[in-house]
């Protein structure tokens, strides 16, 4: 992992919003599953389908879902009993993970 990518995951936001932007093929997508997970997995973090995210591809946006999915899976096994792990998984089927396309579409 870049230091670039390491800032753009740890860097604290608070209530802030992100945007991400970067060259194919540069860790965008692990960087935006990575910090989205930091966010829905923290104690007093955001539920996943409270969050707008969005990417220009439909492959890109299920391959981002299906990551975070695979991630709270991992995380479960860890931590079965895990309360905010299993809101998650439940909340990941709605979440709005979409191009800005479908997301205009919807407003």
């Amino acid at each position: 992992m870049t230091k670039e990518q390491e800032k753009a995951i740890y860097e604290p936001s608070g209530k802030k919003n992100i945007l991400v932007s970067a060259a194919a093929g540069s860790g965008k997508t692990a960087v935006l599953v990575e910090r989205i997970i930091r966010k829905i997995t923290a104690e007093d973090g955001t539920d996943v389908d409270r969050m707008v995210v969005v990417t220009f591809t439909k492959a890109a946006a299920a391959e981002m879902k299906q990551r975070i999915r695979e991630a709270l899976d991992a995380m479960l096994q860890e931590n079965p009993g895990n309360e905010r792990l299993i809101r998650q998984m439940t909340l990941i089927h709605n979440a709005p993970i979409t191009t800005i396309d479908s997301f205009c579409l919807n407003i």
